[in-house]
């Protein structure tokens, strides 16, 4: 920020204040010579002279609104006070200076052309009515090519700084875009983690206390087992909201609600368990070398599975359902397939996510028909490739990943 833009609004003070005080500034210096002692030899200070001064000056409280006009009335009045008067003389042209510097700043080229011959007309007539000496002409050259040079550099600067909080707007413009398109994802994250815990829980409780009137009048002892495999379900569920509404209060009370680690593939075999709760049949096996993938992997799995095993309660009408998790050299595979109504009985939002989740990761999707047209199938297939952990199993990409949803 320079200078001269921090002064008036530092002091309250508009243009037109400020030109005054230039002006008043102006005439404190041209007023110096016609006080300070004076020897014999030199012009007597006058009134006359002193008024005559005092008029090169008046005009530069119209600087702005006229800056050429200004200058002309300043050289003007300072060439009468030559012709006419033998009054003190100035070490610098003060009046003239701001004028000019005022054109430099704030007239257009063709004008600050024309200016610039007048002036420099009268700064080369001027030493002829005073020493004549060519040191004399060469210091107003200096002084007069001084004011427009810094008339030009405070329009490059304005321009300049113009630029700068142009800049500063649309940084901060972007940010404010980058932050709310981050909140949406984190909303649709959130969104999702809802989805799946909500609808896995909410399914599993309802399979359950449907079967359970049958149960205790046929069985009781599935009736016991299917009461406790809602509250079970009740309660995991309770615990996953806790720790999803721990993390979104945690800026407000951070030692409020639990914080406990994101599921991940350990948690598979609950899930599972859970599920045969509800009467389903299922089986769970895992193929291949196992290796850590990244806890956010193993959270989007864990998730992918609880989606697709709710799907099979909810809608697919099953009597087994099979859950397979191949380790590949460069991929980890989560296959959930059952032998319910098939295709087309699956629909909504639940394979959106499945599909986005897997996504995110650089993974592909595949819904459809089981083996032989029976039944459903979810596949995903996350790259492990791109995929390393560090010491405390935080995930990494390294290289590229192909992201592709198939269905």
């Amino acid at each position: 920020m320079h200078l001269r833009g921090i002064a008036p609004r530092a002091l309250g003070a508009g243009p037109r204040t400020v030109d005054l005080l230039i002006a008043l500034l102006v005439q404190a210096a041209v007023t110096m010579p016609f006080v300070v002692p004076r020897g014999p030899d030199l012009p007597e200070a006058t009134w006359a002279a002193y008024g005559l001064t005092t008029l090169t000056v008046v005009p530069l409280v119209a600087r702005r609104r006229a800056p050429v006009a200004v200058l002309i009335a300043v050289l003007a009045v300072g060439g009468l006070y030559k012709f006419t008067l033998d009054g003190p003389g100035q070490p610098l042209p003060y009046a003239g200076l701001v004028a000019f510097y005022t054109v430099a700043e704030l007239s257009s080229p063709v004008k600050r052309l024309g200016v610039a011959a007048l002036t420099t007309a009268a700064v080369l007539s001027s030493p002829g009515r005073n020493s004549n000496e060519m040191r004399e002409l060469l210091f107003s050259f200096f002084v007069f090519g001084a004011a427009y040079a810094f008339g030009r550099f405070t329009v490059t600067r304005k321009a300049y700084l113009r630029a700068l909080e142009d800049r500063a707007r649309q940084l901060e413009l972007t940010h404010r875009i980058e932050t709310e398109q981050a909140a949406a994802r984190e909303r649709a994250r959130i969104a999702r983690e809802m989805h799946d815990i909500l609808s896995h829980a909410v399914s599993l409780m309802i399979v359950q206390a449907e079967a359970g009137p049958v149960a205790v009048r046929t069985a009781p002892e599935r009736a016991e087992a299917a009461f406790d495999a809602i509250s079970e379900t009740g309660r995991d569920a309770m615990v996953q909201l806790r720790r999803m509404l721990g993390v979104l209060r945690e800026n407000e009370s951070p030692h409020g609600a639990p914080r406990e680690p994101q599921p991940a593939l350990a948690g598979l075999p609950g899930l599972v368990e859970r599920v045969r709760g509800s009467g389903l049949e299922i089986s769970y096996e895992v193929t291949g070398p196992a290796r850590p993938p990244g806890l956010d992997v193993e959270a989007t799995v864990y998730r992918i599975a609880q989606e697709a095993l709710t799907n099979v309660v909810k809608h697919a009408a099953a009597d087994t359902v099979c859950v397979q998790l191949t380790y590949e050299p460069t991929a980890l595979i989560l296959t959930v397939t059952d032998d319910g109504r098939g295709p087309g009985t699956v629909t909504g939002m639940g394979l959106i996510g499945i599909r986005e989740r897997a996504s995110a990761h650089g993974g592909t999707a595949r819904t459809g028909a089981g083996p032989g047209g029976r039944g459903f199938r979810v596949r995903v297939t996350i790259p492990l490739a791109a995929t390393q952990t560090d010491a405390h199993g935080k995930a990494h990409a390294h290289g590229e990943t192909h992201t592709g949803v198939e269905s």
